[in-house]
Formats: C-alpha cells, structure tokens, sequence
C-alpha cells in the first residue's frame, strides 16, 4: 500500500514519458535535474552536521539567562575585596529633643551624669481643623473674608497631599492600599479623592518637570535614553526614559517611532524648523535632493504647530507613497517631519552637539549617537555555542572584549591621542576576526559596522559606556507597571511620568524627595528647595 502511494505521488508529479512529446520530456529532464541537485546539497548540509554534531562530548552546555558581569568585572576595585563597612553612628537628620529621665536611688549615691540613648520615633496622626473666618462688609458694601493660611488648597491640607505623593510615586504603593493607610489612621477620604490629589491641579509640577527636561537637553554633552511597555486607557504603549546624571524625564505615548522620539526631544515646543540641522538631516536619511531642493527654494522656515507643517508639504506636492509602494519606497512625508523636528530641536538650543547614547534601538540613532558596550558584549555573551571549538572561540572573544573595556573605562579616566589611536587599531584587530563559528563571526562583524558608535567614547571622554543609568531610572517605570494596570486619563499619564521623573532628577541632586514636595506645597517651617532646572543648569560638568 504504502509502494502504492509513492507510485502515485510519482505519476502526479511526473506524468508518463511515453505520453509526452519532446519538449516536454526536455522539460521534465531539466526539472528532474534540478530537483536531484536541490537533494545533493540537503544531504551534504545533513553530512556535515551530522559531522560536527559527532564532535560532541556529552549534553550541549546551554548557559543560563544572566548577566554577563562585564561592568563589575572591569572595575579596578571590584576584583578585590575590600575591608567591611561597618555601620556609623546613627545621625538623625532632624532636630533631636532632649529628655530628662529620674531614677529611684538609694541613700549615698553620687550623681554620675547621665547616659545618653537616641531614639528615633515617627508621630503619624490625622488632624482636622475647623477655620473660623472672619467676614467683614465695607462702607461700599463689599464682603470681605479672611484668607486661608499658605498652601491650603480644597478641603486636604499640604501634608496630607504630600504624604500621598510621597507614598504613591516614591513609596510605589498602589491606590487601594493609600487609600486603606489614610483611612486607618483616621482620614476620611474616598479612593476618588485620592486620585484627584494624584492627577488633578498639579500644573506646577508638570511645568517644572517639562523645564527639568528643556535644561537638560541645554545644559549636557550627553544624554542616555531608554525604553519600556506602560498601559494607557487599557491599550499598550511604550515610556521613554531621557537623562543623564543631572535630570531624568519620563514620556509616555502609544509608539515608540523615531519620529516620536524627535517629538519628545522637542520638550513640549510644537513647531516645526527648516533650518541647518533639518536640511542636514535630510540629506543623512537620504531624502531625494529634488524634494531638498523644493523645500529650500520655498522660502518658508518657521511653522507653528503639525497642521501648518503639513499643510505646507501638500502645497509643495511632497505625498506619502501609495500602499502598493510603501514596502520599497521611503515616505517623503515621514523623513521631511522628522528633519523638520530636527530643526525645531536646534532652534530651541536643545542637543547642541550632546552625544545620544542608546542600546541600538533603532529610533535612537540620531544625531551624534553612541551605543552601550554592555549590551554589544551581551550578544556575545547569549549565543549558544554548541561545540567545544565553539565554546572555546566565544570565550576567547568575551575575554578579548572585557579587557578592550576596561581599556576604555582607563581612557575615560586619562585620554590621550596615543591611547585613542591604540585603541582604535586593537577594536580592528577584535571585530574583524573569524572564529570559524559561523554566528559569532556575523555577530563580530555586525559589531564592526557600528565602530564609530561605539568608539564615540574616544572623541567624547565624557560620554559613558553603558546605559546602566537609564535602565536604573526606568526601573521606577517598571515596578509601576507591575504594580498598577496603567493609567486611564492623559492627566494622570503626564502627573505619573512627571513626579517619577522628579523623583529621580530629586536624587541625583541629595534632595529628600519629602522636603521638595514640602517646599512645593508651601509646608510652613520647610526648607527652601531651589527651582530643579536652575540646579542643572548650574552643575559643573565633570573634568
């Protein structure tokens, strides 16, 4: 039976000979051959697998999913260990009060003077006040009435809204649980109203965390940024993290395009620029120079917001391919909004020659772009080598990469031409190997064809080797994530992202996140915290 089939397989595919005329039968030679051909090469492929798979000495060693540890392993303390830090004296960080303690003694005794013993303790209680306001009537028949102190605004009081900013974004505790806290401890408050001490009328805070970014994107030679999901209205987006070690901003949208990158870069400006920078930019994303050309000859630069912007683009003839080409054919449209974002950016003196440093996602790469080293020695590190030759030549690799790294942290510390020429010339000798691993040595060359990114460290000293920081910052994103199905109003989004944002940008700078947000709500008796940007703005670089 099963002869059978194989024979009417045949006759399907083949059909008698003695039926058909001579081109055909020349045809279903030069077919046959083909496919005879096509099973030659298969069964060699088999051969030499079943050739290298011989090779094996026990079970294929597949490493587990970790950290590779080429950051600690290359810094020039973290080999050795060091002595054991031992706990201080406890210093509190607010005004102590001294209390008297009496003992019974017995007759005779001599006074000592006393032993000291500190304790720290918390006064967590809920308060209610009644304000009794006077109301007066002037001569001229006008009512007035007595204001209420500083910082009170609605019927919450300024350390009760800074607690639970406080408990939410920095505490990271959810909304049904503040809401339990509060009530246990005796304030009558709704899960409603707290959600509108989270989101609502929290301008001044959206305002200084938009200005925290603009500073930043003035102030630094380097920026890092990174990505992650976040839910909004029960839909999936992305959080985009932008920083270095002044600032950290926080913006989340629906995608995560280059085109929105460039938006979020722009800090809250909505126009768009066709200056230096954009024509620039054209021309690296190869935009035809017949549309450059349209665009400079117009004689317009300056549009105020998207619907000026593309209105101007459909006066200029310049359209989005059609379906049928949008596979093959750049958009137009797309790369022209993009260099137009561009330009607003250097219009705004945003990034002005501020290196980009990215994880190789692909809608970072603009500008003067960097990559991080630990991710590029990460791909190496996660291949799954097979063989013992395989394993051998991965390691030998992984070692040839950790020692160029901490070659790198060395120049960051004291750069010097003769180094960077050193440097540039061993980076040839590693990535243009081959190992005889087919995976390893395609990986090694890709890496090779992002040389200037990654060598960026040797023009900019200061710009860092990894995107440890980013991934730091966005952590606080993450837990959030993990702890809340997302945001549901655009209000909420923006306060989430502000204060997480503030948060860190408080950290980076030795301010207690609880003192700024008192400072910010006018808490009396406490201490004046300076306007964040001007903070940035005034930081040193570093030599």
């Amino acid at each position: 039976m099963r002869l059978g089939r194989v024979r009417f397989k045949l006759w399907v595919s083949h059909p008698d000979p003695d039926r058909l005329n001579i081109d055909q039968l020349k045809d279903l030679a030069v077919r046959l051959l083909a496919e005879i051909a096509e099973l030659k090469r298969t069964v060699d492929e088999q051969r030499a697998e079943i050739a290298r798979l011989k090779g094996l000495k026990g079970a294929p060693r597949i490493k587990p999913s970790k950290p590779s540890g080429m950051e600690k392993a290359t810094d020039p303390a973290g080999g050795a260990r060091g002595e054991r830090r031992r706990r201080g004296k406890i210093q509190p960080r607010v005004e102590v009060e001294d209390r008297t303690l009496t003992t019974v003694v017995p007759p005779g005794s001599r006074f000592k003077g006393y032993a000291t013993y500190l304790v720290q303790d918390l006064v967590l209680s809920a308060q209610a006040i009644r304000y009794r306001r006077e109301q007066w009537v002037t001569p001229d028949g006008r009512t007035i009435t007595a204001p209420l102190p500083t910082g009170t605004e609605g019927h919450f009081g300024p350390n009760l809204r800074r607690f639970v900013l406080m408990q939410y974004h920095q505490g990271q505790s959810t909304l049904p649980r503040l809401v339990t806290l509060l009530q246990s401890i005796g304030v009558s408050i709704s899960k409603r109203e707290v959600q509108r001490l989270l989101a609502e009328k929290q301008d001044g805070f959206l305002e200084e965390a938009r200005e925290v970014l603009r500073a930043g994107l003035q102030s630094g030679t380097w920026i890092s940024v990174d990505d992650t999901g976040a839910r909004h209205r029960a839909a999936n987006g992305f959080c985009t993290q932008i920083g270095n070690d002044r600032f950290t901003w926080f913006g989340t949208r629906f995608c995560k395009s280059r085109a929105n990158f460039l938006d979020l870069l722009r800090a809250g400006h909505a126009d768009y620029v066709l200056n230096q920078a954009a024509f620039d930019y054209l021309r690296r994303r190869g935009l035809p120079g017949s549309l450059i050309t349209r665009l400079d000859e117009a004689g317009e630069t300056q549009f105020a917001d998207h619907a000026a912007w593309m209105a101007f683009l459909d006066r200029m003839g310049i359209v989005s391919p059609t379906k049928a080409h949008t596979a093959t054919i750049q958009d137009p449209v797309q790369i022209a909004t993009e260099g137009a974002r561009w330009g607003s950016i250097f219009a705004h003196g945003f990034l002005r020659d501020a290196v980009i440093l990215s994880d190789d996602a692909g809608q970072f790469a603009v500008g003067h772009h960097a990559l991080c080293w630990v991710h590029a020695e990460r791909l190496v590190h996660k291949l799954e080598a097979v063989t013992d030759a395989q394993h051998a030549a991965q390691a030998r690799m992984r070692t040839l990469i950790w020692n160029f790294y901490a070659d790198l942290k060395a120049y960051r510390a004291a750069p010097s031409p003769r180094r960077r020429l050193g440097l540039r010339a061993r980076f040839e000798r590693i990535f243009r190997r081959r190992t005889g691993f087919v995976i390893l040595d395609r990986l090694l060359a890709r890496l090779h064809a992002n040389k200037a990114e990654l060598l960026m460290v040797l023009e900019r000293p200061e710009t860092p080797l990894n995107t440890n920081g980013s991934e730091n910052d966005i952590r606080c994103q993450v837990t959030r994530r993990k702890i809340s199905a997302g945001t549901r109003s655009d209000a909420g989004r923006d306060a989430r992202d502000a204060f997480l944002g503030l948060v860190k940008t408080c950290a980076k700078h030795g301010i207690a996140f609880w003192n700024y947000l008192g400072s910010r709500l006018n808490v009396p008796g406490q201490p004046a915290i300076p306007f964040l940007p001007d903070l940035i703005r005034a930081r040193p670089h570093p030599a």
